[in-house]
């Protein structure tokens, strides 16, 4: 019976798996990403694409923007009023800082829309004390996962999950004397408890088992809300469909460029006949090969002459001004303006709609990643009530690229002769400012602002 749970796929992820991991091979890139993505002409030759093959390149722009949408939103630290310094510094229990851990989180929740964050602790055989368990960093931890690792699940009626089901592979080579196996682990968690089972060939067996601390899974999904209700896909798909039209055009305009430089040969066909070999196979392969690297023949009555063909570079350039079109689509299509187009013709309306539009995306991306480290938080501490649960605040504002010119314009009012209520509006906006360019919790904000009234009074 426990066989069966290695099998079981929830709906969603069977809708979706085909597209995660299209994604997901898209971010990484390499050969292996390029041979499946590459397209033949229906008039290329096994030659001919085979050498195209083998000089494509891939500009990985998914992987670009995914990473540009983590580094804009998290550009200014979160700041964590409370935390615990150690646990801050490695919260992956692998070395990763808290904020390197939610980069993670945020790039795979744009490559995937939706992944899980888990919440793990070392097992003990006997209580230890805070002394032993710093000495051993024996901590609870976050771990940040795909959605291809949690195969099924199910939310109660409380809106938390009922039960869910995790799956990893294991390389097992503790010992260096004995040949390493790649083992599939699964595990299965209920509300207060756990179980891990193993699967070696077609064996299956529970090899460890477990209470949870409190009533609830130390799992949860994040997503973005693109779609949400609508049963839409995630927009990152669009986007690397997008990026493989630009790849595929890229290898044309370079093979274009390709044979520009090296023309087609074409003899006559009586200089044909009496150059070629006179084993028959050899003659027929090749008088049937059509390629840069061998020779068209034609008759005498059509032109009789030998010379290089070669194709016009006008559809060179065409791909690539279609390249330039897609390529500034791509970053429309991901909340993110191109910052290699130029500007300059843009209307004032047309910039201001970019920058609201990228600043939207970006503070909706805030919200979620703040909203997830808290979760995260709280469940550490069930795991450890001497954790303590931080207040957590991100950056929302993104407008920093103007703050120079804010600050004249401030100075500036703050030097008007002007009544105390105007100062006192003056003095709120610097407030306001100072908590975009360094977020910080609402009550640090509230004591600033009585700090600033108070000192209009005196």
């Amino acid at each position: 019976m426990t066989g069966y749970l290695f099998s079981r796929r929830h709906p969603e992820y069977l809708k979706n798996e085909q597209s995660y991991r299209h994604c997901a091979e898209a971010y990484k890139g390499g050969s292996s990403y390029m041979e499946k993505t590459l397209i033949r002409h229906v008039s290329e030759i096994d030659l001919e694409f085979s050498e195209r093959k083998r000089r494509a390149y891939y500009f990985n722009y998914p992987r670009s923007i995914a990473r540009r949408i983590t580094q804009y939103a998290l550009a200014v630290p979160p700041v964590r009023s409370g935390a615990d310094p150690a646990l801050v510094e490695d919260w992956s229990r692998s070395g990763l800082r808290t904020n390197e851990v939610m980069r993670q989180l945020s790039t795979m929740l744009t490559v995937f829309g939706r992944v899980w964050v888990h919440i793990d602790s070392p097992k003990f055989s006997a209580p230890i004390s805070r002394s032993a368990a710093a000495a051993g960093n024996l901590h609870p931890y976050v771990r940040i996962l795909s959605p291809l690792d949690v195969t099924d699940w199910s939310f109660g009626s409380d809106g938390k999950l009922e039960w869910a089901i995790l799956r990893e592979e294991y390389f097992e080579n503790s010992d260096p004397l004995v040949p390493g196996k790649l083992c599939e682990y699964l595990k299965l968690f209920r509300r207060g408890s756990w179980q891990l089972f193993c699967r070696r060939g077609n064996e299956t067996a529970e090899v460890a088992a477990g209470a949870l601390p409190g009533s609830e899974i130390p799992l949860f999904p994040v997503e973005e809300s693109d779609g949400c209700g609508a049963g839409a896909g995630h927009w990152f798909e669009d986007a690397v469909r997008v990026s493989e039209a630009i790849f595929n055009n890229e290898s044309e305009s370079q093979m274009n460029m390709v044979k520009q430089m090296f023309g087609l040969l074409v003899v006559s066909e009586s200089f044909a006949r009496g150059a070629l070999p006179r084993n028959r196979e050899e003659n027929v392969n090749f008088a049937a090969t059509v390629a840069r690297s061998a020779a068209v023949i034609e008759s005498v009555e059509e032109k009789g002459i030998s010379r290089y063909i070669s194709p016009s570079g006008v559809p060179g350039t065409l791909l690539r001004q279609e390249n330039e079109a897609l390529k500034r689509e791509l970053f429309d299509l991901a909340g993110l303006s191109a910052s290699s187009y130029s500007r300059d013709a843009q209307s004032a309306e047309s910039k201001a709609w970019d920058f609201r539009n990228s600043s939207q995306f970006l503070a909706a991306r805030a919200d979620l990643l703040e909203q997830s480290e808290i979760r995260a938080w709280e469940l550490l501490h069930l795991f450890d009530n001497a954790i303590p649960v931080p207040e957590v605040v991100y950056n929302r504002e993104f407008a920093v690229r103007e703050l120079d010119k804010s600050i004249a314009s401030l100075l500036q009012l703050s030097g008007l002769p002007a009544g105390e209520g105007f100062k006192q509006s003056v003095n709120k906006a610097a407030v306001e400012l100072l908590s975009a360019l360094s977020p910080m919790p609402e009550q640090e904000k509230y004591a600033l602002l009585e700090e600033a009234e108070k000192t209009l009074r005196n």
